[in-house]
C-alpha cells in the first residue's frame, strides 16, 4: 500500500477544504482556467468577500493558487494536489479492500463442508 507523506493537519486541511460544494465548485473551475477572484463572484450569489474566504480556505489546502496579475489576483488549480487527494482515497480504498477480502476468506472457511470422517 502507498502511503503518502501528509501530516494529518495537511489531510485534515485538504478534506476541509473539499467538504464545501461551492469550494468544490471553485476548484473544478480553476482546473479548468484560471479565473480571477471577482470573475469567480460573479459566478456564486454571496459576497466578494464571502468568495475570498473560499479562496484562502483552498489555497491554505493548496489546492488552488493565487498570483497577481496587475490589480485583480488569478486563480488557478493545483492538478498535482488534486493527484495527492486521489492517491489518500486510493491507499484508502485498498486498505478496506483488503480487510473486506480477508473477512471473505474467513466466512468461505466456515462455509466449507466438513471433511467426513471415515
Amino acid at each position: 500500500m502507498v502511503v503518502l507523506e501528509l501530516s494529518d493537519q495537511d489531510v485534515n486541511r485538504l478534506f476541509r477544504a473539499l467538504a464545501d460544494a461551492t469550494r468544490r465548485d471553485i476548484v473544478r473551475r480553476t482546473l479548468v482556467a484560471g479565473v480571477t477572484v471577482s470573475q469567480l463572484a460573479e459566478s456564486y450569489e454571496m459576497s466578494f468577500a464571502a468568495v475570498q474566504k473560499h479562496v484562502a480556505v483552498l489555497e491554505e489546502a493548496r489546492l488552488v493558487t493565487k498570483e497577481p496579475r496587475g490589480r485583480e489576483r488569478m486563480v488557478r488549480g493545483n492538478p498535482d494536489r488534486i493527484r495527492e487527494a486521489q492517491r489518500l482515497l486510493d491507499s484508502f480504498e485498498e486498505l478496506w479492500r483488503s480487510r473486506i477480502d480477508r473477512l471473505d476468506a474467513l466466512l468461505a472457511e466456515d462455509d466449507e463442508p466438513a471433511s467426513p470422517d471415515t
